[in-house]
């Protein structure tokens, strides 16, 4: 049974679950009609519940709640909906800090001000799939708020939904990307060469970098050890990658695996001439 705290509008309530102890969201077209606060209700056929995480640990939900307009809640809801027709299973904790972001990216939009996210196409590479569902999450947006929202908000809206499938917050994950982003830009500047980011190669190694800090975080390793082979067939990458290696260690204050070098090295090598290696 639930006690219902709040009625969001025709679509959604916010209950407490008397079994569980705990607050919730349940959206579905006409869950909220003709609901008033105190009722106690089974559970509704068709709706979807959806766990609350807020941002702020001393924030109450109900705070939360009372802050973001139903609208952005239900956007919100039907993003993720998108996304697990994509990844079948997405965790719901997400839907609150998503339909806060939402509320503040339709804000900008109205106010015809960007925040600029200078790692959009890193984000696009790194998360294909979840950026894919993040740009029908602009039109599920538009159709609901009436509001456009730009490349860069798709972008963040995308890593919304990866912290949905992983244990990677929205700021750690987009940290990930800022420490990846220099990676590149370093390996970049060393060959003085621009990569094409529609290259299965580019792919890849940003696929690997991903992984590998992925890995440093963990305090594991690569599998394989290719160092001897790379500095002794391409020097010069080797050296590139031990630098990046050496950055990458800084920016997240654990070592990087010595083995990590040699691998990251076939992959640059691999970018920069496809046919070395």
């Amino acid at each position: 049974m639930y006690r219902i705290i709040k009625v969001l509008n025709n679509n959604g309530i916010l209950v407490y679950d008397n079994d569980t102890k705990k607050e919730m969201i349940l959206l579905g077209n006409g869950v909220g009609f003709g609901k008033r606060p105190a009722e106690q209700i089974a559970h509704l056929p068709g709706a979807k519940m959806y766990s609350l995480v807020t941002r702020e640990k001393r924030q109450s939900v109900l705070q939360v709640v009372n802050g973001i307009r139903p609208e952005f809640i239900e956007a919100a809801g039907r993003i993720i909906d998108e996304a697990e027709k994509i990844f079948n299973k997405v965790s719901r904790d997400i839907l609150l800090p998503m339909a806060d972001h939402i509320a503040l990216a339709a804000k900008r939009a109205k106010e015809n001000r960007q925040i600029p996210n200078p790692f959009t196409p890193d984000i696009r590479v790194l998360f294909a799939r979840e950026y894919g569902a993040a740009l029908k999450g602009r039109e599920i947006i538009r159709q609901m708020t009436g509001y456009e929202i730009s490349d860069d908000e798709v972008g963040f809206i995308t890593l919304h939904i990866h912290a949905g499938l992983s244990d990677e917050q929205v700021s750690e994950a987009l940290e990930t990307t800022r420490i990846i982003d220099e990676g590149i830009a370093m390996i970049e500047q060393a060959f003085g060469q621009k990569f094409e980011e529609d290259s299965l190669a580019y792919t890849r190694l940003m696929s690997h970098l991903y992984y590998m800090v992925a890995r440093t975080r963990k305090g594991e390793s690569a599998k394989a050890d290719f160092n001897d082979f790379i500095f002794a067939n391409y020097p010069k990458t080797g050296e590139v990658a031990e630098r990046v290696c050496d950055y990458m260690g800084m920016q997240l204050k654990k070592e990087v695996a010595a083995e990590e070098i040699g691998f990251l090295a076939i992959h640059i090598q691999r970018v920069i001439d496809p046919d070395a290696v």
